[in-house]
């Protein structure tokens, strides 16, 4: 990709940093939920859950994950006060257990968050391909569809911040209003009533519970996002926590609901059947055959453009963990470079960028071999990196959890119990099992068909990215001791 005029050569500089005082708290919420793509998860994690569980209280199953995701966002925001780096998990990990766990955690983080983007462009353009040919018969290869999309988002990367921020505010605020919408309409429909059939311990207290907890913590990832921005918030020692404990409510309390809307629309007895016919169509069948076609067809168009938030929220994310390692010089110091006119991270938005146009094309050559057709991005590369990508940020807020609770058993900072110990530890026995609980679903997650080596495969990759920052970090402290001296003594608040 070339620099656009915006960002030519003459601009860049690995001294300007990222942009000061520009994020709202609003700012920081529609930069959170974006990630977490209202649309995406109503439409297709939803039901995706229906279907492989076989359980109607997946609504249940949203309302606990926001639990356990707000019992780990008292500690994680108060960590956000002491400590502002985009690089927030290898800062965060750094400051509380050190240097070596910290870059660990650094690989760990930059893998996964490139993994859930790069994914999503599988689904992106198979989405917006089967939109584009349903509707003028054109028939439009996924990879160039998802390129489209990879053009726009590499923009908008190499540009500030606040205007990404505007456009996904855009975005996220006609996602909510589909989804609230087609939630009437199932209420209004309700072949079988509105009940809380849902909600009834037998519907999720058994076996499957494990299955819903590992499908659903996919809808919240992104969340722990707004960490990465707190150099770039109006005021990092309030905005962060505000932000994250705002996002996760609205996620949890809005998925809980709409699936429940979703069940009751299509009949709790029909939820689970209907889903495994439909999968991530269900929604925009019910519509047309409530006569709503009008409304499908603008669902349609936002889940794609819910897609594409998805896409520039986790651009945007890990072009700022290449940036703050860049400059922390645990990768190359030109990874620091950013836009003296608009303090974009440049080079960390043209990497992530390289990456991605990169498993693009790989994805594209291989995918022309393929018998699966047209769903060949949606089963192998959307399927595969976003739940790798999953498993490894899980992972990640679970060591994050006990980093917060070493960080303060040093220095308490006026904190109280419940923030520096407790809730903290709570949070890291929640995530540690919904982490276990993935592991153990992984075949499932990922759609394999008895055994197969990439229920080995890609948690290997993800975690083996872990133990090589570990490997580096001490590559680095007997090479360059300056370097890691100067990561050892930093202030972190």
């Amino acid at each position: 990709m070339t620099t656009s005029p915006t960002t030519s050569t003459q601009d860049l500089s690995t001294e300007a940093g990222l942009a000061r005082r520009t994020l709202t708290v609003p700012h920081l919420v529609f930069l959170i939920i974006a990630a977490s793509a209202p649309l995406t998860v109503v439409a297709g994690g939803a039901p995706t859950s229906f279907a492989v569980t076989g359980l109607t209280g997946v609504p249940v199953g949203y309302l606990a994950l926001g639990l356990i995701l707000v019992v780990f966002a008292i500690g994680y925001g108060a960590m956000s006060a002491q400590v502002q780096n985009a690089g927030a998990f290898y800062a965060y990990v750094s400051a509380g257990l050190g240097v070596r766990q910290g870059i660990g955690a650094s690989m760990l983080a930059l893998i996964s968050y490139n993994a859930m983007q790069v994914g999503l462009y599988g689904i992106f353009g198979f989405a917006l391909a089967s939109f584009v040919s349903a509707k003028t018969d054109v028939d439009v290869p996924w990879w160039a569809a998802a390129l489209v999309g990879f053009v726009v988002v590499g923009w908008l990367g190499l540009n500030k911040i606040d205007l990404s921020a505007k456009v996904l505010a855009v975005v996220v605020v006609l996602e909510f209003a589909v989804v609230i919408a087609v939630n009437v309409v199932s209420f209004v429909v309700a072949p079988e009533g509105v009940g809380a059939e849902p909600f009834a311990p037998e519907n999720w207290a058994t076996h499957g519970i494990g299955a819903v907890l590992a499908f659903g913590i996919a809808a919240f990832m992104g969340f722990e996002s707004g960490a990465i921005y707190s150099e770039e918030v109006k005021d990092p020692r309030r905005s962060v926590a505000r932000a994250t404990f705002i996002a996760v409510g609205i996620i949890a309390l809005f998925y809980a609901f709409s699936a429940w809307a979703l069940a009751v629309g299509v009949g709790v007895s029909n939820v689970v059947p209907l889903s495994q016919e439909y999968g991530p169509d269900l929604m925009f069948v019910f519509l047309e055959e409530q006569g709503t076609v009008l409304l499908a067809d603008i669902a349609n168009v936002l889940f794609v453009t819910s897609l594409f938030a998805a896409l520039m929220a986790f651009h945007n994310a890990a072009a700022r963990y290449f940036f703050s390692l860049g400059r922390a010089r645990v990768l190359p110091h030109v990874l620091a470079s950013s836009s003296r006119r608009n303090h974009a991270p440049v080079a960390g938005s043209i990497a992530q960028s390289a990456l991605a146009l990169t498993l693009i094309v790989i994805f594209a050559v291989v995918g022309a071999r393929s018998e699966l057709g047209p769903l060949f991005p949606v089963v192998t590369m959307f399927t595969w990196l976003t739940n790798a990508g999953a498993f490894g940020l899980v992972f990640l807020l679970f060591i994050t959890s006990i980093a917060v609770i070493a960080y303060f058993w040093r220095d308490n900072r006026g904190y109280p119990a419940l923030v520096r110990l407790w809730a903290p530890a709570l949070a890291a026995l929640g995530l540690g099992t919904v982490f276990a609980l993935i592991l153990v679903n992984f075949d499932v997650m990922i759609g394999a068909e008895g055994p197969s080596p990439l229920v080995v495969v890609m948690p290997a990759i993800i975690l083996g990215a872990g133990v090589v920052g570990l490997v580096w970090g001490e590559v680095l402290r007997r090479t360059r001791p300056h370097v890691f001296a100067a990561l050892r003594d930093a202030d972190v608040g």
